[in-house]
């Protein structure tokens, strides 16, 4: 699958995910360095995949859904990325952030993998979103064509909003 970076081309390897399919199993680590995957989240959940939540766009995206999560009761969100455990402690200690899980996916890229996020070129994420039912069924998949836009979060919470 290609999406643009900056305008460029970049390969996103692994196989995209689309509505109806079953989430895949992913292991990534925790702000502990605690692994967890799937099995280990329950409910009405949101996927974000972003390329680094300390850059201006995944910024505001992850300290938007931080503010709207409230507007879905259950939802937990997960924001994944390659960045440090350390890293993403630190910026979510800094920025108040207590409604979105943020996860690493630096060790294996498993998620990455897993939901065809992994940019080939840049070792990075792309910038997706899916939610996810509490059955496993990705009931919403987003993959941006340019990774430096932001998700559509009106949809985004609608889907989640919408799911069992």
């Amino acid at each position: 699958m290609k999406v643009n970076f900056q305008g460029n081309a970049v390969t996103l390897e692994g196989n995209e995910i689309k509505v109806g399919d079953a989430f895949p199993e992913f292991t990534a680590a925790n702000n502990s360095l605690q692994p967890v995957s799937l099995k280990d989240t329950k409910g009405v959940r949101v996927f974000l995949a972003v390329p680094s939540i300390d850059t201006p766009v995944c910024d505001l995206e992850v300290r938007t859904f931080n503010e709207r999560a409230a507007e879905v009761p259950g939802l937990t969100v997960y924001t994944v990325s390659m960045d440090l455990p350390f890293a993403q402690a630190r910026w979510c200690g800094a920025e108040g952030i207590k409604n979105v899980v943020t996860l690493s996916d630096y060790k294996d890229r498993s998620f990455g993998k897993a939901t065809g996020t992994y940019v080939k070129e840049l070792g990075l994420l792309a910038r997706v979103s899916f939610v996810v039912d509490s059955s496993n069924k990705v009931t919403y998949a987003e993959y941006l064509n340019e990774i430096t836009d932001y998700p559509d979060y009106d949809k985004v919470l609608e889907a989640a909003k919408q799911a069992k």
